[in-house]
């Protein structure tokens, strides 16, 4: 049987998701198959042996008693060295970590210091994908249809604020959205309707990145399409979101079970086709590997409308990712073997 090391927490925002993700691919992973090795990430950043129960993961209760741990960055050498003087070997890696510190290419480029296949994009596309300005001037390089937006850091901002907030509504309309640029799971992510309110939007996406993205509201219906595998890949059916809140943010995601996931999404065939068609290119485009969910708005006059990429999907028990796969006929336990062998075959 193969090795797979399961990389959970992490220094991010979305630390929590993390946790609700890695316990789910966990307990699915086909045992008949793998191996199963946890190294979990703390808050503050330190790398811990888990060795105990998954459902201490997924209440954060998995830090007491887990041993301090590496990975070995000897390329090829595949190896997790333990404190106690174990030395682990592994063959493929699913890092189910989202945002900062993780979805965002760092750990993959460790991963391949290491010679270690893993699940998901390389560095370069993973911080592209996580850098909503980078992703959002590559897709009007490439001319996919998406929202108008307007990108600042906090330094320009700290000289030129006035002038920005005055830019967003003259360029964007009102309202609009604004974003951190590098965060997943809509943390940080407020609508704004004024200057006081967008101010104080602004403020608060500072909180969680040194750049904000501030984008037009587009109305419609936000679906989603899920890509799966490298050079030819497979992309599912496509799912609409009716979030439990205004729009679809963390605690719609993860909190409010009132959000509704329609899937297949109640569209016509050439508006599914152009959905899924346009996820792959975006998915290429980006030059991703293993996986990506793709977000869109359909408008009431049925143009799509690019919304975002994520390159580390939320895989818990209730995430559109797995969901969408499930209803092609990949089960949780399939998808997660598909992956782990895409990852394997990729390096070989």
């Amino acid at each position: 049987m193969k090795t797979v090391l399961v990389l959970f927490g992490g220094k991010s925002s979305e630390y929590e998701v993390s946790l609700l993700s890695a316990s789910s691919v966990v307990r699915n992973i086909p045992r008949e198959k793998y191996n199963i090795v946890t190294l979990g990430i703390t808050r503050d950043g330190k790398w811990r042996l888990f060795e105990g129960d998954t459902d201490k993961i997924e209440s954060d209760d998995w830090i007491p008693g887990s041993l301090k741990a590496y990975i070995n960055i000897d390329y090829g050498s595949k190896q997790v060295i333990v404190e106690d003087g174990r030395i682990i070997d592994v063959d493929v890696c699913f890092p189910v970590l989202h945002g900062r510190n993780g979805e965002d290419g760092t750990v993959a480029a460790l991963l391949t210091l290491a010679g270690i296949p893993f699940v998901g994009c390389d560095n370069l596309a993973g911080a592209v994908c996580m850098d909503k300005a980078v992703t959002n001037a590559l897709a009007d390089y490439e001319n996919v249809p998406q929202a108008k937006w307007l990108k600042i850091d906090k330094f320009e901002y700290a000289d030129n604020g006035s002038a920005f907030l005055n830019d967003c509504f003259e360029k964007l309309g009102c309202p609009v959205f604004v974003k951190p640029a590098n965060t997943g799971s809509s943390v940080g992510v407020a609508k704004a309707s004024g200057k006081e309110e967008l101010g104080n939007a602004i403020k608060e996406a500072f909180k969680y990145d040194k750049k904000i993205v501030v984008e037009e509201c587009i109305i419609g219906r936000e679906v989603e399409c899920a890509v799966l595998g490298s050079i030819n890949p497979t992309v599912s059916v496509v799912g609409e979101i009716k979030p439990a809140n205004e729009f679809y943010d963390y605690d719609a995601k993860y909190k409010n079970d009132s959000s509704v996931l329609l899937i297949p999404a109640p569209l016509d065939e050439k508006t599914s086709g152009e959905i899924r068609s346009l996820a792959v290119k975006i998915f290429k485009s980006l030059n991703c590997t293993g996986l990506s969910r793709v977000d869109f708005f359909v408008q009431s006059d049925g143009k799509v409308k690019f919304n975002e990429i994520n390159t580390l999907p939320g895989f818990t028990p209730i995430s559109m990712y797995p969901k969408l796969f499930d209803e092609c006929g990949i089960k949780y336990p399939d998808l997660i073997d598909r992956l782990l062998n895409s990852a394997i075959e990729r390096e070989a």
